[in-house]
């Protein structure tokens, strides 16, 4: 059965740009067949939702959120309390929850052992309503390396090389390998290059021969030269950002995901049980991300919204506050919403989501007023009027 909806009265914006005023949507199932004047569709007499006063939108794409994390105070510490159950069935809450909140389509950058799979496929097959996901599997880590507690240790070409066939066997969508340590970690330091710059290239090589894209936790500066060198897809995070790995960043089309919200809700929350180690590094790099996310933005470099959701305090469903952060970081509210829109749409490769365009799929989000003047309308989930997947509303 054909079933159109019609939105029209309000604003559009489309994932890239402002739609002009007067712009109406009309989606047929699960897809939009056509964005055109109000006046286009005046003999329109199907169902029709009245946008004045609110803006219809692409929903939201998080690329960087890891679904078997509660954002509790430690969460490496509390998965060691759950059965393979629990964490399943808490990756399944914090899908619905993200959806409910905004988020049409989300990358997991690293699980536990392949727990968030079944999730995905079942969300994917619609047999639950959820974002569009792909997931990473195990991290690729060095012995010893940030994320060795949960990720697949591998050491030297051969064994890294196998490891990424094994996430790729596992039914992974993109590779994810760690470059350098990280601020979650104990006893690693967030500058130091965890892997040889051999022993990325080997990695990376051997995902694109696959055919998967590939993500990278890299806060250090050779760390992040290295996967950029390889020819990774994203760099995640990017604390230490140089001038050369701008050049070489803008040079190679690589993706930062910045994940403002991460060090944000750990510094926010210092005093609620993180741990300490967790804190203190924390504080030793908030004030050079910020400089290299500004810095790699007025060079004019890609820029995909991540958030790192299940960190500590960084909640699942909270999602949306990454925009309000990055426009507090002198991003512009369009090219915030690009970047959770259409930008992260890119990334993942999904070539017919993250805009309202024809033959786009339905996936929508309607807010009050204008986010493109106040960002809050499209990050305070409290502002959302509607979700819809797949034309379908979210409830």
């Amino acid at each position: 059965m054909t079933i159109k909806t019609l939105f029209t009265g309000g604003l559009v914006f489309d994932g890239e740009g402002e739609l002009p005023e007067e712009t109406a949507v009309l989606i047929e199932n699960d897809r939009i067949v056509e964005v055109a004047h109000q006046e286009n569709f005046s003999g329109f007499t199907g169902k029709t939702i009245d946008t004045k006063g609110a803006t219809l939108m692409p929903g939201l794409i998080d690329c960087h959120v890891h679904l078997c994390y509660k954002g509790s105070a430690d969460p490496s510490a509390e998965l060691n309390k759950l059965s393979p159950g629990a964490i399943t069935l808490t990756a399944l809450k914090n899908v619905r929850r993200s959806l409910k909140n905004g988020i049409t389509s989300l990358r997991d950058c690293g699980g536990r052992e392949y727990l968030e799979l079944p999730v995905r496929d079942a969300v994917n097959r619609g047999e639950f309503q959820g974002p569009t996901i792909h997931c990473a599997g195990r991290m690729i880590c060095m012995t010893g390396g940030h994320g060795s507690r949960w990720g697949r240790i591998a050491d030297g070409c051969d064994e890294v090389v196998k490891a990424v066939r094994e996430q790729v066997h596992a039914g992974c969508d993109f590779v994810k390998i760690m470059a350098t340590g990280g601020v979650m970690t104990f006893g690693v330091n967030p500058k130091d290059a965890h892997y040889t710059a051999e022993e990325m290239a080997c990695a990376i090589r051997e995902a694109d021969r696959l055919n998967k894209r590939t993500a990278t936790h890299a806060q250090g500066t050779q760390g992040i030269l290295n996967a950029i060198r390889g020819g990774i897809t994203s760099i995640e995070h990017g604390v230490y950002l140089d001038d050369q790995c701008l050049e070489e960043m803008l040079e190679a089309g690589t993706y930062l995901i910045p994940t403002i919200s991460a060090l944000h809700n750990m510094l926010k929350h210092a005093d609620k049980g993180i741990p300490a180690y967790m804190v203190e590094k924390s504080e030793q790099v908030a004030e050079q991300q910020r400089k290299s996310l500004l810095s790699f933005y007025r060079a004019g470099g890609l820029l995909a919204m991540g958030t790192d959701a299940g960190t500590p305090f960084n909640l699942h469903g909270e999602n949306g506050w990454e925009l309000k952060l990055m426009v507090d970081h002198s991003i512009s509210e369009k090219d915030a919403l690009r970047a959770g829109c259409s930008a992260g749409a890119d990334l993942m490769g999904l070539a017919d989501h993250g805009r309202i365009k024809k033959g786009a799929v339905a996936d929508l989000l309607l807010v009050k007023g204008n986010p493109l003047v106040d960002i809050t309308m499209a990050a305070d989930h409290r502002n959302h009027l509607a979700v819809y997947k797949r034309g379908l509303l979210v409830i």
